[in-house]
């Protein structure tokens, strides 16, 4: 008896360490096993949009490419401020400097001047305003506009409504299942999250000032959106 006694006492002194030794208990399954796939889905209206403008300019030493590009994405960068983006919503995707060739028959290429491009994503949290400040941004000198990417600032109520639409929609399959096999429905084994989906439309894009006039009348219409959220959920049937 006192040496079952030192036992606990030794193990309790132990603490966590010995606590993670001790053996798990394993559940019993008595009945038989079901697994099940199923899709949630939520629905919103996307609050934000999210569109790349850039600057491409050209000119015969890569110097005066750089320079004039710069000028003209400082404009770009002040109508942005005006219209009221935040800072925190501009971001630099990309900036790159690229040689032009000429290409002759059995002759090396030859260098004809020089490329360059930079390129910043805004993101527009009122959509209602993208078309507008879009348009601005062409007015003073963005000659390269793609997007827009729609979606939500803050998905995760959205998600959370579809993986509770997912195990709901899992639990009816299984419902249903056991009835056809005579058996009902015990517990829950495990949920395993397999994917989620928030789709993005296909990009859109506009090149070149000479597109002012077409794109005085731009607007971003933002629709619906579906989020999607796929799980895997094991049963028990008795």
């Amino acid at each position: 008896m006192k040496s079952m006694i030192s036992m606990i006492v030794l193990a309790l002194a132990a603490g966590p360490a010995f606590a993670d030794t001790l053996p798990v208990p394993v559940q019993t399954i008595t009945g038989a096993v079901l697994d099940v796939s199923a899709s949630g889905e939520s629905k919103r209206v996307p609050d934000i949009a999210t569109v790349s403008a850039g600057v491409v300019t050209q000119a015969g030493d890569a110097a005066g490419a750089m320079r004039d590009n710069a000028a003209r994405m400082d404009r770009v960068i002040a109508a942005l401020k005006r219209a009221g983006i935040a800072d925190r919503d501009v971001r630099t995707a990309s900036i790159s400097l690229q040689p032009q060739y000429r290409y002759e028959n059995n002759q090396p290429p030859v260098i004809t001047g020089y490329q360059a491009t930079n390129t910043v994503t805004v993101k527009f949290r009122d959509i209602a305003k993208a078309g507008a400040v879009l348009d601005a941004l062409v007015a003073t000198g963005a000659n390269q506009i793609s997007g827009p990417e729609l979606g939500l600032d803050n998905p995760a109520a959205a998600m959370d409504e579809a993986r509770v639409d997912a195990v709901a929609k899992a639990r009816a399959r299984a419902d249903l299942y056991a009835r056809a096999a005579g058996l009902r429905v015990k517990r829950i084994l495990s949920i395993s999250e397999g994917s989620f989906d928030v789709p993005r439309p296909l990009p859109i894009m506009m090149r070149a000032q000479g597109m002012v006039a077409d794109a005085a009348q731009s607007k971003i219409l933002p629709g619906e959106q579906a989020l999607n959220v796929s799980l895997s959920v094991r049963f028990e049937l008795e």
